[in-house]
């Protein structure tokens, strides 16, 4: 193998397959990375039996050839090298990359020994990258991350017909967003539970194009979905178990008693501020009457904090108390100027969504869903 190819886009392609790289791999091969050139590119793919990920990138090519190498060890390279391009070579038994006066020898690391990327699964239409990208930004916060509980670390994709739907919960909270896109069968409902990571780091990277959505069987043990844009594709396994069926839990328009609207960035600091003498398993108290939001947290023999913030009630007043983490997440997915929160009881799970305008209404295409937890007496 001798390619040239420019160091940013090398740097760049080798940074994002590197960096689903496992740490500590279960088998050290499936810490290599795999390098193909041929045909005036150069593919550079990883494969952990879970997820894969494939990147083609435009390169001078004098001799084609394969190399398996140790994928973080050659993303760290790729990001320090001095010049403008990069030179790999290689022969049966190790890799040279050479930048400039920069020269690093690899040794390759068994081929044959590597296992072969899954096929890219049936197609079933386009989204735009950077719709997805938004939706995904907006509940990944509410996945879980206790590996204990594989089901709650998922992010739910429900397609019907022309919506996409992805629903992500922790059993404290819970978040949803619906978006349109461009399916190739108009009548196709198929649900999958995807790894809320690889989600997000696929959709974050593929945020410029329009991409290939695509979804194989959602059968216990053998459910894969993929993603292509761009010369980048990515698969991954689903994760097997039942989501539950948390849609109960977004109140219904005519249950609610009040809501609240209140300026993001002005209740965004309020928080912040206050949830500094709050305890991690203690709630900020929230007091919605009148005009105005009061904010309180500690207690009489700690340190104590209070703050009030203006806001337009429309209803009965509220007392609620909620974890500040969780408020602060969902008040950062909402992504818009004005938080509309809406109550049934203040014992119940309240529904936050964001508005343009304090003037707007709620569109339903979204919902973050905020546990309340127990307020001392």
């Amino acid at each position: 193998m001798k390619v040239r190819v420019a160091r940013e886009v090398l740097a760049e392609a080798v940074g994002w397959v590197a960096k689903g790289l496992p740490s500590r791999p279960s088998v050290p091969i499936l810490s290599g990375m795999l390098v193909e050139a041929d045909d005036g590119q150069v593919t550079l793919s990883r494969f952990d039996y879970e997820c894969s990920a494939q990147v083609r990138v435009p390169a001078e090519v004098a001799d084609e050839g394969r190399h398996l190498v140790p994928g973080r060890l050659l993303a760290g390279i790729c990001r320090s090298m001095p010049g403008d391009s990069v030179d790999l070579s290689g022969d049966a038994s190790r890799v040279q990359v050479t930048s400039g006066s920069s020269r690093f020898v690899l040794h390759s690391l068994p081929l044959g020994e590597y296992p072969a990327l899954p096929e890219m699964p049936a197609a079933k239409g386009v989204v735009n990258g950077a719709v997805l990208a938004r939706a995904v930004a907006q509940v990944v916060s509410a996945a879980g991350r206790d590996d204990t509980l594989p089901v709650f670390t998922g992010i739910r994709v429900e397609i019907r017909g022309s919506t996409i739907s992805l629903l992500a919960t922790d059993r404290y909270r819970l978040a949803v967003r619906s978006f349109e896109w461009e399916p190739a069968d108009p009548r196709v409902d198929a649900s999958a539970l995807v790894p809320a990571k690889l989600l997000a780091d696929v959709s974050k990277a593929m945020a410029g194009e329009e991409l290939t959505l695509a979804l194989g069987s959602t059968r216990t043990g053998d459910g894969l979905i993929g993603f292509e844009s761009a010369g980048r594709r990515a698969t991954s396994r689903l994760i097997d178990g039942e989501f539950p069926k948390v849609r109960s839990l977004i109140p219904a328009e005519s249950a609610v008693t009040s809501t609240v609207r209140v300026d993001t960035a002005a209740l965004v600091e309020a928080v912040k501020r206050v949830a500094l003498v709050a305890e991690r398993s203690t709630p900020v108290r929230i007091t919605f009457a009148g005009g105005t939001a009061s904010l309180d947290a500690g207690s009489g023999e700690e340190a104590q904090a209070s703050e009030s913030v203006e806001v337009t009630l429309t209803g009965e007043p509220v007392v609620t108390g909620f974890n500040a983490g969780y408020l602060l997440d969902g008040l950062a997915s909402i992504g818009a100027p004005v938080a509309h929160f809406a109550f049934t009881q203040s014992t119940k799970p309240a529904n936050l969504t964001g508005l343009h305008s304090p003037d707007d209404s709620p569109t339903g295409e979204s919902a973050y869903i905020l546990m309340p937890m127990r307020l001392p007496s």
